[in-house]
């Protein structure tokens, strides 16, 4: 198996370092510039939110859950930006008497992914500010980041580089042209993309790094930790979907069927399922770079576990 990336030469961290100076912006003078999310205005397109699915929803109540949706979309980024944060500041020390260049750009990762997370406080305030009281995001930052960072440097760094990556195509399919969006919502996720174009960079260089280093054992038990990841995420989804989709119907002016209300549920609950798992799949050379690290077995045992979330 050969590494994706060239693991000898800093030039593609130099690149890092060059874009993340090119594109640097400031949350209140480039992103927010006094705006706010009130208004009927959706936030997540129906390619992600899927949404359109549903024929017995108005345009109105469409709109809305795209709202619902899309709250849980951006506090879920600042909630996985917790974990892959510490994990870089730890990646960053193990360049720290090496590549001096692999360490810049690791502590710009690091600053950008704080402000991230900065960002999706915000948007949380002006979403609280915009939206009817009652909802509830339920994972708990730090504990999810225990959680996540107990596992094997290995099987982090793959579950980072599917999460950077997903949220590059996310924007680039979906979000950037959809000019239903609210303004304010498109800006968010056009200046969090900027940075991310670097991370996914990083991440998969840090990825192809770790997994040069480690023993065939080493690298079974990073499948093992990855297959784990993803059913913890699938947990979440679980949990929060059904959080949100009470939220919404709890929400409506009119009654639904049961069988209706049952559908919004499954709705909720699929359509978060794309967005954090298998759109990441589907859309992005992760399988690529997966498959140029694991043998046949593993990656067919990785295969096994993801498809019921299909």
């Amino acid at each position: 198996m050969q590494p994706a990336i060239e693991l000898t030469s800093s030039r593609p961290y130099q690149r890092a370092i060059a874009a993340s100076k090119r594109v640097r912006w400031d949350i209140d003078r480039d992103v927010i510039r006094g705006r706010s999310l009130a208004g009927d205005i959706k936030f997540l397109p129906d390619g992600l939110s899927l949404v359109s699915s549903l024929d017995f929803l108005t345009e109105d109540e469409r709109r809305f859950a795209s709202r619902v949706q899309g709250r849980s979309y951006a506090n879920i980024f600042g909630l996985v930006e917790r974990f892959i944060n510490t994990k870089v500041l730890e990646l960053g020390l193990g360049h720290s008497l090496g590549d001096q260049d692999a360490v810049l750009a690791l502590v710009r990762f690091s600053e950008e992914e704080l402000k991230h997370q900065e960002l999706f406080r915000r948007v949380e305030l002006l979403t609280a500010e915009a939206m009817p009281a009652g909802y509830r995001f339920l994972p708990a930052p730090n504990d999810v980041a225990k959680a996540v960072l107990s596992k094997s440097t290995w099987g982090v760094l793959a579950l980072t580089t599917h999460i950077e990556l997903f949220t590059l195509a996310h924007y680039r399919h979906s979000i950037e042209n959809d000019t239903a969006l609210s303004p304010l919502w498109r800006d968010v996720f056009l200046y969090h993309f900027m940075e991310e174009s670097q991370h996914a960079l990083i991440d998969e260089l840090e990825w192809t790094r770790e997994d040069a280093r480690v023993s065939a054992a080493e690298r079974d038990a990073g499948v093992d930790d990855l297959i784990a990841l993803v059913g913890a995420v699938d947990g979440i989804l679980v949990m929060q979907s059904k959080a949100d989709a009470d939220y919404f119907l709890e929400n409506l002016t009119r009654s639904l069927s049961p069988a209706e209300r049952e559908k919004i549920g499954q709705l909720f609950l699929k359509a978060y399922r794309y967005q954090y798992i298998t759109s990441g799949l589907q859309m992005t050379r992760f399988p690529e770079i997966l498959r140029g690290l694991v043998t046949d077995a593993q990656k067919a045992r990785i295969d096994a576990a993801l498809a019921p979330l299909f």
